[in-house]
């Protein structure tokens, strides 16, 4: 878990660089009307967070891996992140994810390997897994990871939308 910490911390870093250089105007541009700005989906990545940071929290104050999903769209809409200037949005990112880090790093190894029979993240993962399969918070902290840089090379169209 240490060198997914590292790699994480590393991608924080250099991709808020990255994301500072890109301008306002086009921080609002959408690729279709039917895709988020970069804006939107930064925002997407903030509401990523802060649904992962209560799940981190949780799972280490539970016995499951039970959570609620949430409704990406209107959490993207309610917040109105294309209205928000964006070296904001990428600050508020930044240091979001660097706590995350923290969180991470200061998990206890016997709560990262816990395996949990029930669990939700046959649903709410990013790779899901089967509803059958034990299911770890290390697993969850990794695929969080997993998914951040998915939308990050999304972003910086190194990806597939």
């Amino acid at each position: 878990m240490d060198d997914t910490i590292k790699d994480f911390r590393h991608t924080i870093e250099d991709a808020a660089a990255r994301l500072l250089a890109i301008t306002e105007a086009d921080s609002e541009a959408r690729s279709a009307p039917d895709k988020w700005s970069l804006k939107e989906t930064l925002g997407h990545l903030i509401d990523s967070a802060a649904n992962n940071h209560r799940r981190f929290v949780l799972a280490q104050l539970k016995d499951d891996l039970d959570f609620d999903g949430y409704a990406q769209e209107g959490w993207v809409s309610v917040q109105r992140y294309a209205e928000e200037p964006w070296p904001h949005l990428v600050e508020l990112w930044r240091y979001y994810n660097l706590h995350l880090a923290h969180v991470m790093s200061h998990t206890p190894e016997e709560m990262l390997k816990r395996e949990h029979r029930l669990h939700t993240l046959h649903l709410i993962a990013w790779e899901l897994i089967e509803r059958e399969q034990p299911a770890t918070l290390e697993y969850l902290m990794r695929d969080y990871v997993g998914h951040l840089q998915h939308h990050l090379r999304q972003i910086f169209g190194e990806d597939e939308p």
